[in-house]
């Protein structure tokens, strides 16, 4: 498991690559409190960087199901003001934020999922000053996980030792393998700037996908489109990679441009549920009907999250053989298993993926086809056969990947 070297290691990796922490500025980390150890690290490396302060803040999934189990929804709902104030202080105060996600895929399976609707949708609202923040880079943010046990006994349910399992997969996906793990994700990153210098160049208008499962789907892209890739640059100038580990490029689609049918091709863990066997058929960019093999519920409480949450707002184009999709593992976890697939995002789309968009107010963005949501869901679509073809304006078709793997 993550110990020792390894783990100083690990969080060398995410503060330098990551958030790119710098002198003298304030860092906040999220984390299970089952997993004291590793915020102990990142704190204690996060000062020798020189750090001004590190706040940390602790989650707990049975605490919050016992919650979801015994409180009314209107006491669930009614999130405190410090709260909220707390995360937009780091924007005020420009702290950087390192979210460690390792929740048990199936932490709430037996709560009622509206209650987890109504909860989600109240603090989307309330956070979306900090939520803006983000999406626009003015907070250097990186999500990364550690294996927890209840997670691992999930995605490894027949080892006699699930933690040690997780934790080799994710150093893997996280290049903690290499001998010199910064010097193969500056090589990784080079890797996906390319790919993004070709699609920019490229200026399709829209992107059509087929694969064997029944989707056949086009989806246009936002006037003005810009390919981003593992490293943005923050409205302080500053490069950051937003998710460890991150093998895809994304861009912007219209959100009234996708028109056909889309099958799900993993399980999407949302809100400590299982989604799973779903499908979406799009009209004029919009949801007009959807299926699930399971968790039902909780997908039509999302759609109905508000308008925006039936509409895309984020493509993203990955290879089928990338180090995530080689250990051959559903992590049940989102920050992986949409980086074995290519995926596309319900709700909010990044202001960063259209030219000049950090800097336009929400009616500019809309004029150029951005989605807005306080909702941003990414659910994975890259099957082994997956053909994803680029069409320019004028009609030329350029293929990108066949048979799920890149061709450019």
């Amino acid at each position: 498991m993550l110990t020792g070297k390894k783990l100083y290691d690990f969080a060398a990796l995410v503060l330098k690559t990551g958030v790119n922490l710098q002198k003298g500025q304030g860092l906040e980390i999220v984390c299970p409190v089952e997993k004291s150890e590793v915020a102990a690290a990142f704190s204690e490396k996060a000062y020798e960087m020189g750090a001004k302060i590190v706040h940390v803040r602790w989650t707990c999934d049975k605490t919050d199901r016992i919650n979801y189990l015994y409180a009314a929804t209107d006491a669930l709902t009614d999130i405190p003001a410090w709260f909220i104030d707390s995360k937009n202080y780091l924007v005020k105060n420009g702290f950087c934020y390192v979210a460690i996600d390792a929740e048990d895929p199936s932490a709430f399976k037996d709560v009622p999922s509206d209650k987890l609707a109504a909860v989600a949708k109240k603090k989307s609202k309330l956070l979306k000053r900090f939520s803006d923040a983000v999406m626009k880079n003015a907070v250097r943010w990186c999500v990364v996980s550690v294996p927890t046990e209840s997670w691992a006994k999930q995605v490894f349910p027949d080892s006699a030792s699930p933690e040690s399992d997780l934790s080799l997969a994710i150093e893997k996906t996280m290049r903690l393998d290499e001998v010199n793990p910064l010097a193969a994700w500056e090589k990784h990153v080079g890797t996906l700037e390319r790919r993004a210098e070709f699609l920019n160049a490229a200026r399709f208008e829209y992107l059509r996908y087929k694969s064997a499962n029944g989707t056949d789907i086009t989806v246009g892209l936002a006037e003005n489109h810009v390919w981003l890739s593992a490293r943005e640059r923050a409205k302080d100038g500053v490069f950051f990679v937003a998710n460890m580990p991150t093998e895809e490029v994304f861009t912007a689609p219209h959100k009234d441009k996708a028109d056909g049918v889309v099958k799900s091709a993993l399980p999407l863990s949302y809100n400590g549920q299982i989604i799973d066997g779903f499908s979406f058929t799009f009209k004029k960019g919009r949801v007009t009907e959807f299926s699930a093999e399971k968790g039902y519920d909780a997908l039509k409480h999302l759609l109905e999250t508000d308008k925006g949450t039936l509409s895309l707002g984020e493509v993203a184009l990955i290879g089928k053989n990338s180090p995530v999709a080689q250990t051959k593992t559903l992590f049940f976890n989102t920050l992986f298993d949409e980086n074995a697939s290519c995926h596309f995002a319900l709700g909010k789309g990044y202001p960063t993926t259209v030219s000049g968009g950090g800097d336009m107010t929400a009616a500019e963005l809309k004029k150029l086809g951005l989605n807005d949501s306080v909702e941003h869901v990414d659910f994975m679509i890259g099957t082994d056969d997956l053909f994803v073809t680029g069409v320019g304006y004028d009609g030329k078709e350029t293929p990108l990947l066949i048979d799920g793997e890149w061709v450019i």
